[in-house]
Order: C-alpha cells, then sequence, then structure tokens
C-alpha cells in the first residue's frame, strides 16, 4: 500500500520576485514551508546574487515544468567594466583589471555581433557537468576542465543606462542563455573586462514582473485569504499546446493509461500530419492528459490528478 503523502494537495503556479541574496531552493522549501504543499518545484534557476521571476509549481503543475523551462526568459542585467571575476559575477575573486572604459559608440557596434543564434562558453561555476562532476565544484576544488561551448539564441539585446563604469541592458534570450557569460564576453570583445554586478529576470514565458508576489507577501495570503485565489491553474504555461476536447469516458479512459483509437476522435485530427505533436486533452476546462497521435491511437504521454 503507498504511502499517503504529507501535506496539503496544491495544484497550480505562482511567480515569486525571488529576493536578492536566495537560492531558487531556499525559495521552493520557502513556499512549502509556508503553504504546507506536498510537492513544491521551480522552473528555471537563478542564481543567489539575481532576484526577479522565479515559477514555482505546486503539486500536478510540477509535471509541467520542462514545457516552461523551453520558453524565453527576458533579463536586465548591469555589467560593471574593468575587472574579470572567477565567478563572471559580483561573488568571484578579481582576476584581471583594466583601466580601458568603452564608448556608448564601441558598446553599441559591439551589440550587434551577440544578436541572434551564437556560441558562448557558460561561466566556470555554474551547474554545468563536466564527467558527471558540477563545473562549480570542480572550479571550487581549483581542478581544471573545459567547458564545451554551446549554441544559444539572443532576440533582443539593447543597452539602456551607460554611465563610465557600467552599462546597463535588456536582453531576451533563448533558454541555456548565461548572462555572465554575454557580460563577460562583451567586455573581452570591447578589448576590456567586465562581471555582472547587477542580474533581473523580468519575464519567463507568460510569466512576467507584474505577476509576481513577494515571499512576504505570499506570507500575508496564506494567514488570510483561500491560497486557491492566488495559484494560477496548472494549464497556465501551456498556452502553446494545442487542447483536444474529450468526453468524461475518454477522459477516464486516458487517465488510466488507455489509447483511444483514431476512429473515435475527431477526423480533423487523425491525419498523419498530427503524428508526434502533442495536445493537451481538455474534459471541460480541466486538464486530462498531455498526449500524443501515433498512427491509429491518441495516447497519453502524461496524467493529470486534478
Amino acid at each position: 500500500m503507498a504511502r499517503k503523502r504529507k501535506g496539503l494537495k496544491i495544484d497550480g503556479w505562482l511567480a515569486i520576485d525571488k529576493p536578492y541574496g536566495m537560492g531558487s531552493t531556499k525559495v521552493v522549501g520557502k513556499c512549502r514551508y509556508l503553504t504546507k504543499a506536498q510537492k513544491v518545484g521551480h522552473a528555471g534557476t537563478l542564481d543567489p546574487l539575481a532576484t526577479g521571476v522565479l515559477p514555482i509549481a505546486f503539486g500536478e503543475a510540477t509535471k509541467t515544468i520542462p514545457y516552461i523551462m523551453d520558453a524565453r526568459k527576458t533579463y536586465q542585467f548591469e555589467v560593471t567594466w574593468g575587472e574579470a571575476h572567477t565567478t563572471d559575477d559580483l561573488e568571484g575573486e578579481i582576476t584581471h583589471s583594466s583601466d580601458h572604459r568603452p564608448t556608448e559608440a564601441n558598446i553599441l557596434q559591439q551589440l550587434e555581433n551577440f544578436r541572434g543564434k551564437i556560441k558562448q562558453k557558460p561561466p566556470a561555476f555554474s551547474a554545468i557537468k563536466i564527467d558527471g562532476k558540477r563545473a562549480y565544484d570542480l572550479a571550487r576544488a581549483g581542478e581544471e576542465f573545459e567547458i564545451k561551448e554551446r549554441e544559444v539564441e539572443i532576440f533582443t539585446l539593447s543597452l539602456t543606462v551607460r554611465t563610465e563604469n557600467t552599462a546597463t541592458f535588456e536582453m531576451e534570450c533563448s533558454k541555456g542563455t548565461y548572462v555572465r557569460s554575454i557580460g563577460r564576453d562583451l567586455a573581452l570583445k570591447l578589448g576590456t573586462f567586465g562581471y555582472i554586478s547587477s542580474l533581473r529576470r523580468t519575464k519567463v514565458g507568460s510569466f512576467d514582473l507584474s505577476g509576481t508576489i513577494s515571499l512576504e507577501k505570499l506570507e500575508e495570503l496564506v494567514h488570510s485569504a483561500p491560497l486557491e485565489e492566488t495559484i494560477l491553474n496548472v494549464v497556465t504555461v501551456l498556452d502553446d499546446i494545442l487542447a483536444l476536447a474529450v468526453t468524461k469516458e475518454q477522459a477516464d479512459f486516458l487517465k488510466n493509461g488507455g489509447f483511444i483509437a483514431l476512429e473515435n476522435l475527431d477526423k480533423t485530427l487523425t491525419s498523419s500530419s498530427r503524428i508526434g505533436v502533442t495536445y493537451k486533452a481538455m474534459e471541460g476546462d480541466k486538464l486530462i492528459a498531455l498526449c500524443e497521435f501515433d498512427e491509429s491511437h491518441l495516447k497519453p504521454i502524461r496524467v493529470f490528478n486534478l
């Protein structure tokens, strides 16, 4: 007999405005403590020194985390010129310095090389795995290792504020983009050194700052109002996935892992061009499962207990 999970069954999403100095895992722990939820996770790690949008998944919403992890992200960040740090941010030790400061014209000209699909090398102090070990563990141990370049995409990158020693940027980028690498590499292209001195994530997929709440506000809410009024629906992060209406009988079948024959579905959805496309099976406004077609059936790939 399965052991009953402790805590409250809460299903849905919250967007927390992560405070400075707190790691993403600690934010999850705080949310779990405040809400007494059975299961809590996050979508997209933010470094302790970063602030901003951190999507928090509760219960069945944790099954949809991979879908928001693929979403575009937007950041505001400040680069301080003249120093290179081991971590490429405020925390690290200074390794190189330079008196050169780039002009606004130089910065604007160089930004063009950082838009579109680019190659970047993640920071040494990152969660990238090297032969099964985290890069930051190897870096802290003083071991030498090589991190391979990876391709990322920068959709927009603009200069918003400039002073003699700093420059502030806004960027929309693909998953896997390291802002610290952008700051480091941009500085090198400009003939100096640089590190990220401020980083704020302003958007992840459909979540933006206007829809976030602080941990302090969450603590107030759990003591003053039903949490259901604050939690967003599980389907919040599945807007880009096509909906497929199913009957109650079909919903029950999918929940039990059953396949539905194509002849029992809407004929417009049974062509071979639909093979491999993910659908969200909906009974009314209730999410039943994420499904895919094969040659003869609709099959569930992720079932939700809502």
